[in-house]
């Protein structure tokens, strides 16, 4: 930890002096109060290879994820990360592995062409047209989220965005866009241009209608939780509309200004890479192999 955060942590502790009766001495206790609070934060690395393996590990665990909340659909569904070392290149998962088996070593390293750097699998051609694509426009883009979800498919056949109708649909506030021109399956690279010509500069996540979702992250961690989130908006809303006689006019919509401070404060790429830390807790405690 560094003097900065140090200095942050130790303005968390109490001034008051107290002994656990039973449980510790007063030796113990005054100890205790020397402790140093942890700030989680996103971690800095020594090297391009610890960065790369937290990274595909990271990866992995997502997929793992995606399986467990069954946000998997036969061959359909990818992730990219962009490498720290080689920003051009890109890391995916391999073409018609079960997400619920993929680990960190089963990861492939395409390049700007799509053609393969490491590994002997064949990748998801739509894949690297949208995410390549995606990549090349937005260097501020680490990672891409994209899968055919029951809800985020079904949502966007609205063509239409999220309504800020609760605290966590107002994380995508001013924040996303809708791609409106479904073409089909994605194997020309025009249509991946016209995808992220469609999410703009700054939004961090795309409705593609007739499609489902995509999500970006300026971390691995980032971008899976605002996918894995998007996913269970969409479901929220859905219901919601369907509770009410006039659908989405019925719905009682968060203000302009309180939005905005929402996205702010909990929509920024810190919070969406804390937010992931359970979760990646969670699946590697029931899935460790996801981690080899």
């Amino acid at each position: 930890m560094d003097k900065k955060n140090n200095k942050s942590s130790n303005s968390l502790l109490s001034e008051q002096k107290i002994v656990l009766t039973g449980t510790e001495t007063e030796e113990q206790a005054r100890a205790a109060e020397q402790v140093h609070i942890q700030v989680p934060e996103v971690p800095k690395f020594v090297s391009f290879h610890e960065q790369r393996v937290h990274m595909k590990q990271k990866l992995a665990a997502g997929f793992r994820l995606m399986a467990y909340y069954g946000h998997d659909e036969g061959l359909a569904g990818h992730i990219t990360f962009r490498d720290p070392e080689y920003p051009d290149l890109y890391w995916v998962n391999p073409l018609a592995k079960y997400f619920g088996h993929i680990k960190a070593s089963d990861l492939i390293l395409m390049d700007n062409q799509g053609k393969i750097v490491r590994g002997r699998t064949i990748i998801n051609k739509a894949a690297f047209m949208i995410h390549g694509a995606i990549h090349e426009a937005r260097p501020d883009i680490t990672c891409a989220v994209h899968t055919h979800t029951r809800f985020g498919r079904t949502f966007s056949a609205f063509g239409r965005k999220l309504l800020p109708i609760s605290q966590d649909a107002a994380i995508f506030f001013e924040d996303h866009s809708v791609y409106d021109n479904f073409g089909g399956v994605v194997f020309a690279r025009e249509e991946g241009q016209r995808l992220s010509k469609a999410l703009g500069p700054t939004n961090k996540a795309l409705i593609l209608q007739n499609h489902g979702l995509l999500t970006t992250g300026k971390t691995v961690d980032e971008a899976i939780y605002w996918f894995l989130l998007m996913e269970r908006c969409c479901e929220s809303q859905i219901l919601a509309e369907a509770a009410c006689p006039n659908g989405w006019k019925d719905l009682k919509i968060i203000n302009t200004k309180v939005a905005r401070g929402v996205k702010c404060n909990t929509g920024d790429p810190r919070s969406g890479y804390m937010k992931y830390q359970p979760l990646f807790q969670m699946i590697t405690k029931l899935q460790p192999d996801c981690l080899e």
